[in-house]
């Protein structure tokens, strides 16, 4: 896998393409294989694909990011990830999963407590315009086209049920969509909560400029992302919009200034002076509105900044080696743990054995998961450590026998070789 990330790194893999020669249906067949080495290894690592459900969950509610944030598809290629899902089939994919990849692994919490003043000013108005549109019924006016799939109601999301490794984590959201306008809350320090993706790696390419085939493959490694601000980890995002709040600012604002207008010139003898303050005040406070405007996408940006910056943990070949010895870790713990509870228990089959390694997983760390058996037992078996009994049954030898049969480690190698 490393080897052929090395043909499409950002940094380096166009000049080694351009040394090899590769043909284009090459190149496309060798960009396939990393794909599907990437995937594998994102598989063993216990990563999953952020599906369409969970993208839908994420984006009902809010948490620290209330300016949204939509990516520019236009500077993203979507011929990569479109072969190689029309190949390799996944179940519930999002809509953008021709263009980026996003995966998830852990599940943890994360807490934020202040004032939020204007996020509370900007609660209410997206509240009093929502029962505004519902009570004038022009809500269908502004609503989205309806999906074919049920929109998530975000105020009976506040429990979040994630199921990793068949079981069941709840983790409560608390955000201020949801909360109750009393004195404490409007005007006292409150604290929100948000699960969050412990662990995210985003996998896209850009579009290549007219006239060059760029083929360089992004990859990113990121940590600790809340689920409702996952849009920090997208690529090529489009700078904000304005808000609920500053749209009925603006409307409001110009409508008042357009009612004193009109007022003002019915007057029998119109002022001159007053018309143009009252224009003045309008365009001033329109002003005010979009400068203000500019000064919270500028804060936000360095939100971004500042959380990429603290939340990033490595990119490219940086994040395929840590998977890589992620991988290793686990595949090296998996067997020990299997030739544990052989050495110790006895004979077993693989059941029981499945269920005794759970046991003492759950036991010493306190972790439920879904142990590997097989796999565990298959390099067991490779390492020339454990056989089977007439019935089946597996056994190991003895350790100091294991020992000498699976050899010196390079570690021990290169200690034996400092201290000669």
């Amino acid at each position: 896998m490393m080897e052929l990330f090395a043909l499409f790194d950002p940094v380096h893999g166009a000049k080694k393409l351009e040394q090899q020669n590769f043909l284009p249906e090459e190149i496309d067949t060798l960009e396939q294989n990393f794909l599907s080495y990437f995937f594998r290894v994102m598989e063993k690592s216990n990563f999953n694909i952020v599906n369409d459900d969970e993208v839908e969950l994420a984006h009902s509610g809010q948490y620290l990011l209330n300016l949204p944030i939509k990516v520019d598809e236009s500077k993203l290629d979507d011929k990569l990830l479109s072969k190689y899902f029309k190949e390799h089939r996944h179940e519930n994919l999002p809509d953008f999963s021709d263009k980026y990849v996003i995966f998830r692994r852990g599940i943890g919490l994360d807490r934020t407590s202040n004032f939020f003043f204007m996020e509370k000013v900007d609660m209410i108005i997206a509240r009093a315009w929502r029962r505004f549109l519902e009570k004038t019924r022009l809500q269908k006016l502004f609503s989205r086209k309806k999906n074919s799939k049920p929109k998530i109601d975000s105020k009976k999301n506040d429990d979040l049920a994630s199921e990793i490794e068949d079981k069941e984590l709840y983790v409560e959201r608390i955000r201020l969509e949801t909360m109750d306008l009393s004195f404490g809350n409007l005007f006292g320090k409150v604290t929100i909560q948000e699960p969050t993706f412990e662990e995210v790696i985003v996998l896209y390419r850009r579009k290549s400029p007219k006239g060059q085939d760029d083929r360089a493959i992004h990859v990113k490694h990121f940590k600790n992302i809340p689920m409702a601000d996952m849009e920090l980890v997208l690529p090529e995002k489009k700078n904000p919009s304005l808000t609920p709040m500053d749209w009925v600012q603006f409307i409001v604002s110009v409508v008042i200034g357009l009612v004193t207008l009109i007022s003002s010139l019915e007057m029998p003898k119109a002022d001159f002076w007053v018309v143009i303050a009252i224009l003045s005040a309008l365009a001033g406070y329109c002003a005010k509105i979009y400068f203000s405007f500019q000064q919270n996408m500028a804060t936000y940006q360095n939100l971004i900044t500042q959380s990429m910056y603290d939340k990033q943990l490595d990119s490219g070949k940086g994040t395929l080696l840590h998977l890589c010895d992620d991988v290793i870790q686990q595949e090296v713990k998996e067997v020990i743990i299997a030739y544990y509870i052989l050495m110790e228990n006895g004979k077993a089959t693989s059941d029981d054995l499945d269920l005794q390694c759970e046991e003492l997983i759950q036991e010493e760390f306190g972790l439920q998961c879904n142990f590997e058996v097989m796999d565990a037992v298959q390099k067991l078996e490779r390492l020339g450590v454990i056989t089977r009994d007439s019935i089946g049954r597996i056994c190991c030898v003895p350790l100091k026998r294991a020992n000498e049969i699976i050899g010196a480690t390079t570690e021990e190698l290169v200690m034996k070789a400092r201290q000669s």
